[in-house]
């Protein structure tokens, strides 16, 4: 689908510049704003320009709710102020605000001004709310209806004011401004046209503070399997709801900051090629120093061990593969346990069962392991002519060293997130280099351990 956007840009930058825009007009009179958004990224600044003069303001603004940040930044540098003012005022509430928490102070303030006084008093009010609260992601676009209305009241309402609305998949009943209870469409719609609005409610509406945190929001449209939810605030007044395209775009933020610390790099706060040089570097300074200072635990280790390298060479040969092997082991152990903790799947109580899980699952993963690496030796030996009595003494060192180096790194996986969240720390973001630098030294001193109480007297 995206191939076949972009081959289109080279006709509308042709039909730009003949100034033939009744034809543009015909053209994108049945996109989608959000395939809109694709091909005006890829059209020259000035372009972008046009394109969106020619475009009605309503979808003019979703479009531009579509667009990628560089986008937005330079339409709202580029087009007259005139335009930005209408494009802004016709953006939705919750879009409108997302756009200004990515904007420098300076430049909302000036945008703010632009609005009219009611879409100002609005994009205020939105602002006003903590950052990464629901109140930053909630919208005032929505219906109401009262329980005294008949379903053909209820009806006309609708068909009179929910062209502005958000979503029309949810009704909301209210009493004084306090939330009474939601209803579906699909309810409104299949009820008597005489029958009253009570009648059908059921007085269990589901709602969120406006001073949540927005993970508190995911976790209820996940937990209610619901389109929209409305948001209220501590006296129960209803102030807003908020849809699921704004909790997927939270959940995609979520998604990206854990993998960002998982891969032991803070969290970036802006697109990767956005972020400047020295700041993508500080980001990622920590968890390098804390690594490399762990690095020094792994030499210790090696010199300790070191006359035994020097006795025998196969075993430091093999080394970087059984070792590896356990850090491996213990990523995914974090892996899953980590993302447990973040779906709610398990809690901090559930640890006892999580070491037993992961020490069978350790114990026949390096097993299997063990297996391949024994057949590794033999196959080694045989075929450059070395095979001897001691061969047997190795394959068994590296067999029993493996089943125990990948059994511990799937405890050390496993426990060290549940460790960081006990005492505070984010599993995602603590969890990656401690387990690299845990396999490293763990790994060393169990298998030069095994090889020093098997191989001794033989090799060594």
């Amino acid at each position: 689908m995206l191939a076949s956007l972009i081959v289109i840009i080279p006709e509308i930058e042709e039909l730009i510049a003949n100034r033939d825009f009744a034809t543009i007009r015909v053209v994108f009179e049945d996109w989608e704003p959000v395939d809109l958004a694709v091909v005006v990224a890829e059209l020259s600044e000035q372009n972008r320009v046009v394109i969106f003069r020619l475009l009605p303001t309503d979808i003019a603004a979703e479009t531009f709710a579509y667009c990628d940040r560089d986008t937005q930044e330079s339409l709202l540098h580029d087009m007259a102020k005139e335009d930005v003012a209408a494009l802004l005022n016709d953006m939705s509430p919750d879009d409108r605000t997302q756009l200004f928490e990515e904007l420098p102070s300076n430049v909302v303030a000036e945008l703010i001004n632009q609005l009219s006084a009611e879409e100002r008093a609005v994009a205020l009010s939105l602002l006003n709310y903590p950052e990464d609260s629901v109140g930053r992601l909630m919208t005032p676009d929505y219906v109401i209806i009262k329980k005294h209305w008949t379903v053909q009241q209820a009806l006309d309402h609708i068909r009179t004011y929910g062209k502005d609305s958000e979503t029309l998949n949810v009704l909301y009943v209210t009493e004084h401004g306090t939330l009474i209870d939601e209803i579906h469409i699909r309810e409104i719609l299949l009820a008597d046209p005489e029958q009253r609005i009570e009648e059908i409610m059921d007085y269990k509406a589901e709602a969120l503070l406006v001073t949540d945190p927005q993970e508190k929001a995911v976790d209820e449209f996940r937990r209610l399997d619901r389109y929209a939810l409305p948001v209220v605030d501590a006296h129960r007044k209803l102030l807003g709801i908020i849809t699921l395209d704004d909790v997927l775009d939270v959940v995609e933020e979520q998604a990206t900051e854990e993998m960002q610390k998982f891969g032991g790099v803070q969290a970036l706060d802006e697109p990767y090629i956005d972020v400047p040089l020295f700041e993508l570097v500080r980001k990622r300074a920590t968890w390098l120093v804390v690594l490399f200072v762990g690095g020094f635990l792994t030499a210790t280790a090696l010199g300790i061990y070191a006359d035994q390298i020097e006795k025998a060479v196969l075993l430091a040969l093999l080394m970087p593969l059984i070792i590896s092997s356990g850090g491996n082991a213990g990523s995914q152990a974090a892996t899953l346990v980590v993302r447990a903790l973040a779906l709610g799947e398990i809690t901090l109580g559930d640890w006892w069962r999580i070491v037993r899980r992961e020490v069978a699952a350790g114990f026949m993963l390096g097993l299997l392991l063990g297996v391949l690496g024994l057949v590794r030796v033999y196959v080694t030996a045989w075929s450059d002519g070395s095979y001897n009595a001691s061969t047997h003494l190795l394959a068994l060192t590296i067999m029993i060293s493996l089943v125990c180096i990948v059994t511990a790194g799937t405890i050390a996986g496993s426990m060290l997130p549940l460790v960081m969240k006990r005492f505070g720390f984010d599993p995602a973001a603590s969890s990656a280099p401690f387990i690299a630098t845990f396999s490293d030294v763990f790994g060393i001193l169990i298998y030069f351990t095994v090889a020093t109480i098997l191989l001794s007297g033989s090799l060594l």
